[in-house]
């Protein structure tokens, strides 16, 4: 087996969180090694987290390629889709789609043809990172044990038509993102400490239930094949 070096841009720092805490042991086990950092959204405060224009975020990871161009180097992102900057390449299109998977298929396709490199595989998250976290509710009691009415509650949302269980699909319309219906239901909600609580979430349980994810995870574990 050979070694690969992934390089994860993340959107801010609940997903830059879930890189370092569950996926770094994971892809380890497939000869790829992980380093990740936040997009970077002021160059002049050398701030990161958080995405404002696609530009930017551009410019950044191609930096970050221009830095470290051997070929044994892979770049991937962790963008969600929920309140992706409109300037993205393919959003226009997006627009006219009708399933979600379409929607993000047709960002990703025009975001690796913008960024014109063929060790970048672009990844825009379906709808945002706590999607990931719908694949097993049960797992926020760890963190709020009080509040299993409100867990029960933000279960049966899922359960229900048109969603089918499916997390990926749970943001119907604006307002509705899955942080937002968690927040709704338990207020001292934390998005960045939550990311650690998919260390106690198998991977197959996510991806069974977040096919969008499971078809990035697959391939991340298969480049060091390639």
């Amino acid at each position: 087996m050979k070694y690969i070096r992934l390089n994860i841009t993340t959107k801010g720092q609940t997903e830059f969180r879930f890189v370092k805490d569950v996926l770094y042991s994971h892809l380890q086990t497939f000869g790829v090694f992980c380093d990740v950092r936040s997009v970077l959204t002021s160059k002049e405060y050398k701030k990161r987290g958080g995405m404002t224009t696609y530009e930017k975020a551009k410019k950044d990871i191609q930096q970050w390629m221009k830095k470290e161009n051997s070929a044994d180097r892979r770049f991937t992102t962790m963008f969600d889709y929920y309140a992706l900057p409109n300037d993205f390449p393919g959003y226009s299109d997006a627009q006219k789609k009708t399933s979600p998977y379409d929607k993000v298929k047709c960002i990703e396709e025009a975001f690796a043809k913008d960024m014109n490199d063929s060790r970048f595989i672009p990844y825009i998250q379906l709808h945002e990172f706590e999607a990931l976290l719908y694949s097993n509710l049960d797992t926020l009691l760890l963190e709020y044990e009080d509040k299993s009415k409100e867990i029960k509650y933000l279960k049966k949302t899922l359960s229900q038509s048109p969603y089918n269980g499916n997390p990926e699909l749970i943001n119907d319309k604006k307002g509705t993102a899955p942080s937002h219906r968690i927040i709704a239901q338990i207020p001292e909600y934390q998005k960045v400490s939550s990311a650690s609580l998919l260390n106690l979430i198998s991977i197959d349980t996510v991806r069974e239930k977040c096919l969008h994810f499971s078809e990035w995870l697959y391939r991340l574990e298969g480049i060091s094949a390639t």
